[in-house]
C-alpha cells in the first residue's frame, strides 16, 4: 500500500509540476485577468481585467480583455470610474533564455482599445487605450500561473482632459487550456 500510495504521489506530482511548455503551445487558450491593479498613487483602487486569449503560435497569444475599476484618493471625495474594451497580445519568453524558476516565465504584453476615465469632479477623458508592460507569470499547477506585472496604461482622446496615463503593479492569474479539452467542453453542452 505505501508503494502504490508513493507511486500515485510521484506521479501527481510529475503531472502537477512538469514543464509548462505544452499549456503555451499554438492553438491552446488562456483565460483570466487580473483582479488587482495596485497604483502608485495614495488611496484606494479596485480594478478587473478579465482577458481570454488563443495562441496563434507558441508562447503567443492574442485575445480580448475588458476593463472596469474604481479609484478614491486619500483625504479626497472625487472617485474615478476607469473602464476599457480592447485587445491584447501576450509573449512569452522561450525557455531557453534566463527565467527565475523552472515552472516560470516571463512575459511582454501589450493592449489597444478603447477606454475612458471618468472623475466625479468632472474630468473626463474617453478615446484610445494603450497599455504595455512586462511581467512574471509563474505556474502553480500545470494549467494555471499567478502572473504580477508592471504596466503602464494610458487613454488618450476626448473629454475635457486630453489624456491621462499611470504606471502600475498588476497581480493576476491565468487558466490555460489545450484545445482538446475545450473542443470536449463545447461538445458536452
Amino acid at each position: 500500500m505505501k508503494k502504490f500510495i508513493l507511486g500515485v504521489a510521484l506521479v501527481l506530482g510529475a503531472v502537477v509540476f512538469s514543464n509548462i511548455n505544452a499549456q503555451i503551445q499554438k492553438g491552446n487558450w488562456m483565460v483570466g485577468g487580473q483582479v488587482a491593479d495596485m497604483k502608485f498613487t495614495n488611496g484606494l483602487n479596485i480594478n478587473l481585467y478579465p482577458q481570454a486569449g488563443y495562441f496563434v503560435a507558441d508562447n503567443f497569444a492574442v485575445g480580448g480583455l475588458l476593463g472596469l475599476g474604481v479609484f478614491k484618493a486619500k483625504g479626497s471625495s472625487d472617485t474615478q470610474t476607469n473602464w476599457n474594451l480592447g485587445a491584447f497580445g501576450r509573449y512569452y519568453v522561450g525557455k531557453d533564455y534566463v527565467n527565475l524558476l523552472k515552472n516560470g516565465r516571463f512575459f511582454a504584453e501589450g493592449s489597444f482599445g478603447f477606454g475612458g476615465r471618468n472623475s466625479s469632479s468632472g474630468s473626463t477623458t474617453n478615446g484610445v487605450d494603450l497599455g504595455v508592460g512586462a511581467g512574471y507569470a509563474y505556474f502553480i499547477t500545470r494549467n494555471v500561473s499567478l502572473d504580477a506585472a508592471l504596466k503602464f496604461n494610458s487613454v488618450v482622446g476626448g473629454g475635457n482632459t486630453s489624456g491621462q496615463g499611470d504606471l502600475g503593479f498588476v497581480i493576476g492569474f491565468q487558466i490555460f487550456l489545450p484545445t482538446s479539452k475545450v473542443k470536449a467542453a463545447l461538445n458536452d453542452n
